[in-house]
């Protein structure tokens, strides 16, 4: 490609992001990508809406904001690109707030927080690993943290561990793990429990409320939790809106309109029904 070419696509994609900006300030509509298959943060049902936590979050503070939310679906490793491409104005995804997020994108105040989990086959040795529901915070507990990575890697030498691509789950597994275990990574967290289910992997990380959820279905009883629950360090500091950085009013907005629906309960309620426990931050 000429220097001329690499200048005229970037200049194109630079007007694009401006216009897109400049032409949404009203914010009489705002539309949020979603997966859709991130039980239970959202799902798509039988008839092909996309419900869950996350979408009663979003219409309630939409509502309080006074816009027009509409929710689409966006395959999960192009959450980032599609918001900066323009496709869409928020991410509302189960995505964490970590650092290296903040140097590409902006994110609300947290509206959940949830630590790590640990799923195998209860037969497997490491449904026995020490610490089982015990919560490990890497940030406010280092010499904790120390001993956990410690006793995860020995326990995983010569396994294969399932995981997300592109998440906070990947990055721990990636700066722990990969030179003890075999880290594998999906496009889908489907694709991977069936291989968990399968066989094919001996364990998978994930946040702690889509195990749950997992663990919930038929085809999942002969697994298990196991191990710490994990938070802080490469987990970041709760899960946020993804939200372009020139769009500092937006988020201010979906800010004020996340703190009042934790201030009268909305968002307690929406957890309690889709996650059956309190994960505010």
């Amino acid at each position: 490609m000429t220097s001329r070419s690499v200048f005229g696509a970037a200049l194109a994609c630079s007007l694009l992001v401006l216009a897109g900006a400049a032409s949404a300030k009203d914010w009489k509509t705002v539309v949020i990508g979603m997966e859709g298959a991130y039980e239970p943060y959202n799902l798509t049902d039988p008839s092909g809406k996309i419900v869950g936590f996350e979408p009663d979050v979003a219409m309630d503070v939409c509502a309080r904001m006074k816009v027009e939310c509409k929710i689409i679906a966006q395959d999960w490793d192009g959450m980032i690109p599609g918001l900066e491409a323009g496709k869409f104005d928020v991410i509302m995804d189960g995505m964490s707030i970590t650092d290296d997020r903040k140097k590409q994108i902006d994110f609300s105040v947290p509206y959940a927080d949830v630590p790590a989990a640990l799923a195998t086959a209860k037969t497997s040795p490491l449904a026995k690993l020490a610490g089982a529901g015990k919560l490990i915070n890497f940030d406010k507990d280092k010499a904790a943290g120390a001993a956990t990575i410690k006793a995860l890697r020995e326990a995983m030498k010569g396994k294969t561990i399932g995981v997300q691509v592109s998440t906070t789950h990947a990055t721990f597994a990636g700066d722990h793990l990969k030179d003890v275990a075999t880290i594998k990574e999906y496009k889908t967290t489907d694709e991977r429990d069936l291989d968990l289910k399968s066989g094919r992997i001996d364990a998978v990380l994930d946040d702690q409320t889509e195990i749950v959820a997992m663990l919930a279905k038929d085809d999942a009883k002969d697994f298990t939790q196991f191990g710490p629950m994990l938070t802080g360090g490469d987990f970041g500091v709760g899960v946020g809106m993804g939200l372009r950085k020139t769009d500092a009013d937006l988020t201010a907005k979906f800010d004020k309109a996340i703190k009042a629906a934790f201030a009268d309960g909305s968002i307690k309620k929406y957890s309690l029904k889709w996650f059956k426990i309190d994960t505010t931050p």
